[in-house]
């Protein structure tokens, strides 16, 4: 194991780090996206539970078992995990810590690439004159999206400039990894995180001056009608699974937690430095950015001149790259230019913060295991992600980047979530947990959060992996109702084609890998998972290395 020298300068450089590592993508695209698909002010009760009873629990015990392990010369989550345990089997498990970061970031510095260009395209305005149709157009001609083919066919994206944005973007991130962590993502931090705030507040100061547009035979082009469509509650929802799903799975996806990253950022703190009220503090930080400002940009500004029924049916990930710059484009030449620097800027700031994050974990586990210097670990990080990328961009029109974001940027966050939570409560023990969580502490914990630790959040957990595993249809409380009945009746169950085992079994969907002596989608899509298996296999059998050098050394320390 690798002598330490890695460090964060500062208490507030690791605070921004942290939020950085949380204000991500999520906050902008995907808050309000949920929101809207939700019921808007729908959502906003079942989120803030989550928040408390899931979000707020899991950041701590994420804090206390990376510096746990960190105290000890950890700093990657399968040994992080096995300094609590002596069962062999947690070091495994830890394996998702790293997996899910590198799966994650292979279609997430994609995506963050898409705004740098995008960012480019607003300096030159690039959109400037053109229609909404237009718009749409430039991204599918960017991204290589091409007609499908005849007979069903595998279509091959080559979107050249898209790729060459790709290996510029994973370019920084390796280079301001291989800086460090005070040197490198502490003064990325220091730097971006202030001008997205800024960037925001501009943003949204923008969506509350348009207020009604007056767009002919528009009765609802009023942004306020946005405002109040997101943040008006709504208590019917409270009885809808679907909607506390939605939630639950948006809280994992802003906190970054079930991840891996905060335990490796974590295992840089120093002996009882204060955890709880840092804990607290990034994730309050990220909860002010994704309801006051991520809400206060895409949905407004587009309710204000497309209504509220045209947003309903549109909103999408998509809509930052195919709506928003025509939307700019009604501000005139000079502000759509500043308009499209500011959001695509913001997007790319706040998506290099959390992308260096995910970098963290692997980093952190070949420095410890196998003493690679830091520059090597980040050269090795950006090729497996390039490896791992290019089946996202050459089959992106084939739901690959898709199926990415499904099985490591979801179905692995809630599995590795509900295995940290088992361990820290029931295995290394709610008692030594608590001391971990108050130890250093400059807040007074409130003791409610013991129970919750243990029980509620550990039940709301499962209670959302099990939901997910057999969900029935769309997910409504008729949906299940009718799943039971069927279920008693002619002893089986109608798994939705999005649940885990409705994506697993292919339900709904006609497996064919070859068609006419050509393959198809359907192949693309499940060698992507082989790959991803592949991943895990190939990061389990790292591990198991490491794990004979460590008893290796051991022994030759104890017989010398």
């Amino acid at each position: 194991m690798a002598k330490v020298k890695e460090g964060w300068g500062s208490r507030v450089g690791l605070i921004l780090a942290m939020a950085g590592n949380a204000v991500g993508l999520g906050n902008f695209l995907r808050f309000p996206i949920q929101a809207v698909q939700n019921g808007g002010g729908a959502f906003i009760i079942p989120y803030l539970v989550s928040f408390l009873l899931m979000g707020i629990p899991l950041l701590w015990v994420e804090w206390a078992i990376g510096r746990y392990g960190g105290v000890r010369g950890n700093h990657s989550s399968p040994f992080i995990m096995g300094s609590m345990t002596k069962q062999r089997l947690w070091k495994y498990i830890g394996v998702f810590g790293i997996f899910t970061n590198l799966g994650i970031l292979s279609y997430y510095t994609y995506i963050e690439s898409w705004t740098l260009s995008y960012t480019f395209g607003s300096i030159i305005q690039t959109f400037s004159g053109l229609s909404a149709t237009e718009v749409s157009k430039v991204f599918n001609d960017y991204v290589g999206i091409a007609a499908a083919s005849g007979n069903g066919g595998l279509v091959v994206n080559i979107p050249l400039l898209a790729i060459v944005a790709f290996i510029i973007t994973l370019a920084i991130n390796v280079y301001v990894l291989s800086k460090g962590l005070s040197g490198g993502i502490e003064k990325v931090a220091k730097i971006a995180m202030p001008m997205l705030l800024i960037f925001g507040v501009f943003l949204a100061i923008m969506a509350f001056s348009i207020g009604n547009t007056g767009e002919p035979g528009c009765t609802t082009c009023n942004s306020m009608v946005g405002f109040d469509f997101l943040w008006k509650p709504n208590f019917d929802s409270l009885g809808n699974p679907k909607v506390w799903l939605a939630a639950a799975g948006q809280i994992f996806f802003t906190l970054s937690v079930g991840m891996g990253t905060i335990l490796c950022y974590a295992a840089y703190v120093k002996k009882h430095e204060d955890i709880a009220l840092n804990a607290m503090t990034a994730g309050w930080m990220n909860g002010f950015v994704e309801i006051v400002l991520g809400a206060s940009i895409v949905i407004p500004i587009a309710v204000g001149y497309m209504g509220l029924d045209w947003v309903k049916d549109n909103a999408g990930f998509m809509m930052a790259f195919k709506t928003m710059p025509y939307l700019f484009g009604k501000w005139g030449p000079l502000l759509a230019s500043l308009a499209g620097v500011a959001w695509f800027g913001l997007l790319f700031i706040a998506g290099i913060t959390s992308s260096l994050a995910m970098g963290t974990p692997w980093m952190g586990f070949v420095e410890d295991e196998f003493n690679w210097s830091r520059k090597k670990g980040a050269y090795t990080l950006g090729l497996l992600v390039l490896v791992l990328a290019l089946p996202t961009i050459l089959f992106f029109q084939a739901g690959v980047f898709d199926e990415y974001d499904y099985w490591t940027g979801t179905v692995a966050l809630v599995i590795f979530a509900v295995a940290e939570i088992i361990l820290f409560g029931w295995v290394f023990g709610m008692d030594k947990g608590w001391n971990e969580i108050t130890d250093g502490a400059d807040i007074k914990v409130p003791k409610i959060y013991k129970p919750v630790i243990k029980w509620v959040t550990p039940i709301f957990l499962i209670v959302i992996l099990l939901s997910s595993l057999i969900k029935p249809l769309n997910g409504e409380v008729a949906d299940w109702q009718a799943a039971v009945n069927q279920l008693f009746s002619t002893g089986t169950w109608p798994f939705a084609s999005d649940s885990i085992i409705g994506q697993i079994f292919h339900v709904n969907q006609e497996v064919i890998w070859f068609k006419d002596g050509a393959p198809t989608v359907m192949f693309a899509k499940d060698m992507s998972r082989m790959l991803l298996l592949l991943t895990i296999a190939g990061l389990s059998y790292m591990v198991h290395v490491a794990s004979k050098k460590r008893k290796l050394k051991e022994l030759k320390k104890s017989t010398s």
